[in-house]
């Protein structure tokens, strides 16, 4: 595993996503309304919908194409949806985003 520089914590709107292309497919970096970020892979569990383009509320993401909403933190559907998205380690110094990915 090694740490990638996604780009500035400025860069991720609040309450907001941006999308990363990594060696593992896209992935979604999120920020909450208090600056916390996130990162899941770029599609919902469900119908593979962009979940970079949900609405993010508190530490939750609801996917634009059928309101299935996932916890930021693990990655799981809340109940009582079922499924799950791949979660990636984040870490922010000094105003920029680090992400954690699996080696090539």
């Amino acid at each position: 595993m090694s740490w990638f520089q996604a780009g500035k914590l400025d860069q991720i709107p609040a309450r907001g996503a941006r999308v990363v292309t990594t060696n593992i497919g896209d992935v979604a970096l999120f920020r909450t309304g208090d600056n916390q970020c996130f990162a899941l892979a770029d599609s919902c569990p469900h119908r593979q919908g962009p979940l970079s383009q949900g609405i993010v509320h508190g530490t939750k993401v609801t996917c634009p194409l059928h309101e299935l909403v996932i916890d930021l933190e693990t990655g799981k559907a809340v109940a009582p949806d079922t499924g799950c998205t791949s979660v990636y380690r984040v870490k922010t110094e000094e105003g920029q985003v680090y992400l954690q990915l699996p080696d090539a």
